[in-house]
């Protein structure tokens, strides 16, 4: 199942294109209203994690969550090498996890911190910050867990 890895590359493509755009468009911290009150481009810079876990940690993250996502993308791979030919639905969510996670990897490793511009706010309170290659993640994951709904109730049915 290695043949979905275009996706992959593609989700980096986009993903780094859209960070290259927003970091040479918007100004840092100035939001840029799209919907009011809903949705807005906001230029910020992750040193940490999802939702900036381990921001101030004072820069030893930065190299620990390049280490993680490394050994994550391997994993990711070794995991669709393993597939068979009918696991489509979690090849390509796993492929789009790659590649979100890869298109992390390529800022925290140029940069020291990772580009987020999307803001979407949830009544009064923003959303953190993210950036194309999280939601890639997030679809990514939401994939995975469908595909496994599905497997367990084609189980179910089969017993």
């Amino acid at each position: 199942m290695l043949r979905y890895l275009w996706i992959s590359a593609l989700v980096v493509l986009l993903d780094q294109a859209s960070k290259h755009y927003a970091d040479h468009v918007l100004d840092y911290h100035r939001p840029v209203e799209v919907i009011p009150g809903l949705f807005e481009w906001y230029l910020s810079y992750n040193t940490g994690a999802a939702f900036s876990f381990l921001a101030g940690a004072g820069g030893w993250q930065r190299w620990f969550l390049l280490g993680l996502a490394l050994v994550i993308s391997a994993v990711l791979i070794g995991w669709m090498r393993k597939l068979g030919r009918h696991e489509r639905l979690t090849a390509v969510g796993l492929a789009m996890i790659l590649g979100g996670a890869i298109g992390n990897v390529i800022d925290r490793a140029l940069l020291g911190h990772v580009i987020d511009f999307i803001q979407v706010w949830l009544g009064s309170y923003p959303w953190p910050a993210f950036n194309l290659a999280d939601s890639f993640i997030t679809i990514g994951a939401v994939l995975l867990i469908g595909s496994g709904l599905l497997d367990s109730h084609k189980e179910d049915s089969s017993s």
